[in-house]
């Protein structure tokens, strides 16, 4: 924010200014020599970055070398009148500062005198500037145009606001800068409000967060404009030309001056590092460039954090700092500028604490230093006064200044005990005031456990915030279903939570589940140790105690079981509730499962997992009804919906003996296994379907409870060793992402076979008749020939998914129950994934009976029920070992092969 004139100092040894000039003013061609010269200087540049120079002497001299470069190439133009044409550095640029791939933005300002006139040398100057390469941002404007166009776009205003002059006498530029500073243009308060909205909208496109998980450097919150706009706001309002005028404005002490100097110092730091090693202005932090900027940084891996994580994680420690200096400085000019003539409403609220205007304030200066529990006791007032809008800056300040009292003798006082439980008790704002707390830095001092994963990020596509905004989020979640606007959505975990004797205990449970991360070890175990500490030291009850322990032990139980498990299995239902024991850990277990689910990633939650949660919600909780003691009996099922189905089928004509000679040939798997309206649906199409050496394939938006809007394809045909590998290469070729698959092979070797499928991307399919009949058609041409089955297409793999190619995984075991053997799959999502694995089962003539799909993240964790070419369980340990290694060995040569 300060004028770069007084930072930019000559350095010969990085350019020799004199030699450039002469040998420019010598040169007939030069492009070349502007092209060297350039490159020269970049080179010497990062050298000494990688050396250690400091990062203020490179930003500050790149952008001097400019203005010598830029100056010397003015120069060879013919600028008639000079004296009514200024160049001028806006934006970044005209503060003086430079980064390696930053855009050059200049304005050619012209007063008293047609554009036209220098309309020849403009046009070279420019061209010449193209021409070597330079990322120039332009405008050739009169005083009058800058004024207009500052009035109609404050970004404009802004750039104005932050300029100098490069070439000229500074007269021009003074005019224009008086100008659009003026009133006329924008008045103090105008272009504070604008900057806020500007702001505003620009943490609306990063997610509003400072933990995203390639965040901009510039537009994130806690990235280099938030730091800019305090000095936009300051320097238009209080004539600030340096950050440091602000301790003498009263807004900024010493200390935070240093604090904020470090952080955007840092900031500077990666963003040079970023801009060389992708060679191109990107402000991303891209997990493409994380682990070169890691090991750039002098970052290595340790025992349970990777160098990107260390790198990441002093990241976003250094974002949350700033965001919350801007935070508190955007409220001290809140009421410096919008606010400054208001009249000054004052309203006590206890001895502590009185409303300054609806934001709530300290009485005296020395409240926290007294009362240490007011430090706990202020988020409490917030959370159970909906008049409160905010802190006041200024008591920000001393919360920052006394949250070293936060200490062990702090931490057991029961009165801050007594309001912390008070706050997770709150009807209202708990999630706001927490996310408050962390902002300030308290919640991490009073629960050092969570001041350890603060700003802690997992290196996966599968999370996408550090560890402590993902629990935040977590209870976010939690409350959120509480609201009518979440019954639609949500509806049993919106009943669950306005029921659940002690909500506040499923807050406790999100906040524990994650907080063992980056230790080592199991983390549900570390945190269910750490939480029973928390409950001790909080006095709950032994029955509360070992309820949230048991949740943060188990919160990963029903998300697994159900993503994992066949929850059509009614063995697996009594298992589950086994584990779960009653119907409040079910309930509690399932509301803090739905909230991390979509807390993690927005883009798991869809209505195939909503299903499958809420199956396996209703089922064991039917089972807990009907008593652990007395379990479904499957042959119960089994007849339950062979007589559901049979009264559709008669009612269509069919002979009921014809149907039982049909149902003999299926075994139970597939009754336990399909709805009764699925088994109608399929033995009244086989039965009439006469010419049994074409394929039926039939297509229906699925009933099947487990795949809420998905469509299912089924075949029925004789059973062939590579009917699978067809199949899913068929699906694959059009674009359509299998879900499921379910596999039943008939006494009488024919097949049926299920494929639960939606788009590519996730979405349930058109119901366009002819685009159905597009897919039954190919499906029928690939299938009447299985023997050529279709060549697998290969599409690209995406960008962050090649980034995290670990290895494919592969267990092999018999399952004592159906005596098939169980083959596990354990790898980075891809396009033509099922397509690859079927041709080696093809290849190694095994045979796929059922099989288990499961996406979780950018990882799918596939379970395929398999047999020998004899139909039996795989016993040669030389054939299970060529499986796992062909499995393993295509499919990572598959991901290598797209990243080369």
């Amino acid at each position: 924010m300060s004028n770069a004139a007084h930072h930019q100092v000559a350095d010969e040894e990085l350019f020799n200014v004199d030699e450039f000039r002469q040998a420019l003013a010598a040169s007939k061609q030069p492009i070349p020599l502007l092209k060297e010269t350039l490159k020269g200087v970049r080179e010497r540049m990062d050298e000494r970055f990688k050396a250690g120079e400091d990062i203020r002497k490179l930003i500050y001299g790149r952008a001097w070398v400019m203005d010598m470069v830029l100056e010397a190439i003015w120069q060879r133009y013919d600028w008639p009148e000079s004296k009514h044409i200024e160049l001028i550095a806006v934006g970044g640029y005209g503060r003086g500062e430079l980064h390696p791939c930053s855009d050059v933005d200049i304005l050619i300002l012209i007063d008293g005198i047609e554009p036209e006139s220098y309309h020849d040398s403009i046009s070279g100057f420019l061209t010449l500037l193209w021409d070597i390469n330079l990322d120039i941002g332009s405008s050739v404007r009169t005083i009058t145009e800058c004024y207009e166009e500052a009035q109609n776009d404050v970004t404009i205003a802004t750039n104005l606001i932050e300029s100098r002059t490069i070439v000229g006498s500074g007269e021009l530029h003074t005019r224009v800068y008086d100008e659009v500073t003026s009133e006329g243009a924008w008045t103090d308060k105008e272009f504070f409000r604008a900057k806020i909205s500007e702001q505003l909208d620009r943490h609306e496109k990063t997610n509003n967060t400072e933990y995203n998980l390639e965040p901009n450097l510039k537009n994130s919150p806690g990235g280099l404009r938030d730091l800019q706009t305090i000095g936009w706001v300051a320097k238009r309002h209080f004539g600030s030309t340096y950050i440091r005028d602000l301790v003498d404005d009263g807004f900024l002490t010493d200390s935070e001056l240093d604090t904020l100097n470090k952080g955007e110092l840092y900031l500077w730091t990666v963003r040079y590092a970023l801009h060389m090693v992708c060679n191109r202005h990107d402000d991303r932090l891209l997990f493409d460039h994380q682990r070169a900027l890691a090991e750039i940084f002098g970052y290595s891996d340790s025992e349970g954090e990777l160098a990107v994580e260390q790198f990441m994680g002093k990241y976003y420690r250094v974002a949350k700092a700033m965001s919350e200096f801007n935070h508190m400085l955007l409220q001290h000019f809140d009421e410096a500028i919008l606010r400054a003539e208001d009249e000054q409403v004052i309203l006590p609220l206890n001895n502590r604490f009185q409303l300054h205007n609806n934001f709530i304030d300290v009485i005296y200066d020395t409240v926290f230093e007294h009362h240490p529990f007011a430090l706990m006791e202020i988020f409490v007032l917030m959370a159970t006064n909906s008049q409160i809008k905010g802190v006041r800056a200024s008591t920000i300040r001393l919360i920052r200044d006394h949250r070293h009292l936060i200490d062990d003798e702090f931490r057991n006082d029961i009165r801050n005990t007594s309001l912390f439980m008070e706050l997770l008790r709150c009807p209202d704002k708990v999630s706001t005031e927490l996310k408050r707390m962390n902002k300030y830095g308290i919640l991490g001092l009073y629960l050092p456990e969570f001041g350890k994963i603060v700003g802690q990020m997992q290196h996966d596509l599968f999370h996408i915030y550090t560890v402590d905004a993902h629990i935040l989020k977590v209870i976010q979640k939690t409350r959120q279903f509480r609201h009518n606007d979440y019954r639609e959505q949500f509806p049993i975990a919106h009943r669950i939570v306005n029921q659940l004797p002690k909500i506040e205990l499923l807050y406790i449970a999100a906040l524990y589940h994650d907080i063992g991360k980056g230790r080592g070890g199991d983390h549900s175990e570390l945190g269910a140790e750490d939480v029973m500490d928390f409950c001790e030291r909080h006095h709950l009850g032994r029955w509360d105690s070992h309820l949230v322990a048991w949740l943060v032990r188990n919160h990963l139980l029903m998300s697994m079981t159900a993503q994992r498990k066949d929850i059509s299995d009614p063995e697996i239902i009594q298992t589950f509730a086994e584990q779960v024991h009653d119907i409040t850990h079910l309930d509690y277990l399932y509301v803090l499962t739905l909230a991390d689910i979509n807390a993690t990633n927005h883009t798991l939650w869809n209505n195939w997992r909503a299903t499958l949660m809420r199956t396996l919600y209703t089922e064991t909780k039917r089972t807990l009804r009907r008593g652990l003691e007395n379990p479904i009996e499957k042959e119960d099922l089994i007849e339950q919906v062979q007589h559901e189905a049979m009264i559709v089928l008669t009612r269509h004509g069919l002979h009921e003996s014809e149907i039982l000679e049909f149902w003999s040939t299926l075994g139970d798997d597939y009754f336990l296994r399909e709805t009764s309206q699925s088994i109608a649906w399929h033995t009244r199409a086989i039965l009439e379907h006469h010419d049994t050496d074409v394929p039926l394939v039939l297509i229906r938006q699925t009933s099947h409870r487990l795949h809420e809007g998905a469509t299912e394809i089924f075949v029925y045909m004789r059973d062939l060793p590579n009917l699978f590998a067809a199949s899913v290469a068929t699906l694959d070729q059009l674009h359509l992402s299998i879900q499921d698959a379910r596999v039943i092979v008939t006494d009488n070797q024919r097949t049926l076979n299920t494929y639960t499928v939606l788009t590519e991307d996730n979405q349930p399919l058109s119901e366009n008749p002819d685009y159905l009949n597009e897919i039954q058609q190919r499906m029928v041409e690939a299938l009447d020939d299985p023997e050529d089955y279709p060549e697998i297409i290969h599409r690209r793999v995406p960008r962050q998914l090649k980034l995290f190619a670990t290895p494919t995984t592969v267990n092999i075991s018999t399952d004592p129950m159906s005596q098939e053997t169980v083959l596990e799959v354990i790898t980075p999502d891809r396009p033509g994934l099922l397509a690859r694995i079927g041709r080696i089962f093809v290849e190694n003539n095994v045979s796929v009976h059922k099989a288990k799909i499961t996406s979780i993240g950018e990882r799918v964790e596939d379970f395929f029920f398999i047999t020998d070419e004899s139909g039996q369980p795989i016993s040669d340990p030389i054939l299970c070992q060529r499986l796992q290694s062909d499995i393993c060995q295509q499919l990572d040569e598959h991901i290598h092969q797209q990243e080369s």
